[in-house]
């Protein structure tokens, strides 16, 4: 199995099915082609949600604002998955969620020589290399889209002449929300979120956070992980008091709420609506969660 994933549109994406199908007859399956333009860290964000779905797979991924220049064109493996993506942090992340261990993630450089376009390595790179890959685990495996283990991947890899190991990949790293806690408080529920704790380690009194992506309903994703906000009834975002829902079905259409995403996240949405522009928030921004029973 092969999956693509671009910010192409179409009809580009038919481009690189064609060369693939001319080296390997493994099943391509498209993950998305409507990713944003020129953006590594949301397609980042994304693969590292979708790409544990699949079964071990080869994973073909250009969002490639670099295209032409001299950033290198990376092939990870992340136990027996594989990622082909431009090397500009876009494939770590995805890599790291797909790995049982951080231990089981290696990378490799894929030696270029004269593309056929400047502008289009996903065609011209990516979509032949993911093919090689993916034929020569197929022959290891002796059967088309076949499973080999972590161990036979790397073999395989490590084989191939055209790879060289990658000892400094790109990464891209998604920030971690600020906890502010009450000092000695008896309510805390103990909540763990990483190193941005402050304050004590009572009740949640305010988390700051970064918007990470916005889906194309309008959701909008932080980095807040959802149990800072399950099963409170308010919370005030950037003062706003905003009542905190299972379901968008729980408020009335048009009606803003905090709802916790099937990623995880705490996510500020309107019910039949665009929670971007309600909550006036984009990519970057940072976001205020303060439950309402702490005072202002």
């Amino acid at each position: 199995m092969i999956t693509l994933t671009s910010d192409f549109g179409s009809p580009y994406p038919a481009a690189m099915k064609g060369v693939i199908r001319r080296h390997t007859d493994a099943e391509m399956i498209d993950v998305a082609h409507d990713l944003p333009r020129g953006d590594p860290r949301a397609a980042a964000f994304w693969l590292r949600f979708v790409l544990p779905e699949f079964p071990p797979a080869v994973h073909c991924a250009v969002v490639d604002p670099g295209v032409g220049t001299d950033r290198d064109a990376l092939v990870v493996r992340a136990g027996a998955h594989v990622v082909v993506a431009p090397d500009n942090g876009l494939a770590m992340p995805p890599a790291r969620a797909l790995a049982a261990d951080e231990s089981d993630v290696e990378a490799w450089t894929v030696a270029v020589d004269d593309p056929a376009s400047e502008t289009f390595h996903g065609r011209d790179v990516f979509a032949p290399t993911a093919a090689r890959i993916r034929a020569a685990l197929d022959e290891v495996s002796g059967a088309p889209n076949g499973a080999p283990d972590a161990d036979a991947v790397a073999e395989t890899l490590a084989a191939m002449e055209d790879l060289t190991p990658a000892s400094d990949p790109v990464d891209i790293s998604f920030p971690e929300p600020t906890v502010e806690r009450a000092e000695g408080s008896e309510e805390g529920d103990g909540e763990e979120v990483g190193d941005g704790e402050e304050g004590g380690d009572g009740e949640v009194i305010a988390v700051d956070g970064e918007v990470l992506a916005i889906d194309r309903f309008g959701n909008v994703i932080t980095n807040v992980p959802g149990e800072l906000v399950r099963g409170r009834d308010w919370v005030r975002v950037d003062g706003d008091l905003t009542p905190v829902a299972e379901t968008f079905g729980a408020v009335d259409p048009g009606e803003r709420l905090v709802t916790v995403g099937s990623h995880g996240y705490a996510e500020c949405d309107v019910n039949d609506g665009r929670g971007d522009g309600a909550f006036d928030l984009r990519p970057g921004d940072s976001v205020r969660f303060v439950p309402d029973s702490v005072s202002l």
